[in-house]
């Protein structure tokens, strides 16, 4: 077998995206498989994005609060978040704003009961890769979990 990242003889190239994921109960564990972090103050849509989430293959952890989530060391292990605009204490785009002054550049999807233009341009220009409205099709969901874990900042860390 040849070295990762270097030709064998046969000319395969080994690469390697394993890395250590701290999983949602705090455990440490190797995984290749992208986390993807879900941050709605709404128990049910947390669920009911967790059950698409995990369906489609992905990990996925969730956080009830913007602050639980800036508390969790599964920041850096994030390959997209999904959050809720309207949130208490921390909204979503104070989230995003805390992310930047972290310098983490998290591929995000934002979520909201109540669309507002101006909100949309400000989460969109400061990076968001999508801004969806509840009720929203599942479908919806999944093309913007495919943009953000294709994009720039989503693609798998190999660290």
């Amino acid at each position: 077998m040849g070295d990762i990242g270097r030709p064998s003889p046969s000319g395969i190239v080994f690469i390697s995206h394993v890395r250590l994921f701290h999983s949602c109960d705090g455990t440490s564990r190797l995984n290749k498989t992208p986390l993807i972090s879900i941050v709605d103050d709404d128990t049910v849509v947390r669920r009911a994005i967790e059950s698409l989430v995990t369906s489609l293959g992905f990990l996925a952890c969730t956080f009830p609060s913007a602050e639980a989530f800036l508390q969790s060391p599964l920041m850096a292990e994030t390959s997209c978040l999904i959050s809720d605009i309207q949130m208490p204490d921390i909204s979503g785009v104070e989230l995003q704003d805390r992310l930047a002054e972290l310098g983490l550049s998290i591929p995000t999807i934002f979520i909201t009961a109540y669309p507002d233009n101006a909100v949309r341009t400000r989460v969109l220009g400061a990076g968001a890769v999508c801004f969806l409205h509840k009720p929203f099709e599942g479908q919806s969901l999944i093309q913007c979990i495919d943009n953000a874990l294709n994009s720039r900042g989503g693609k798998m860390k190999t660290d």
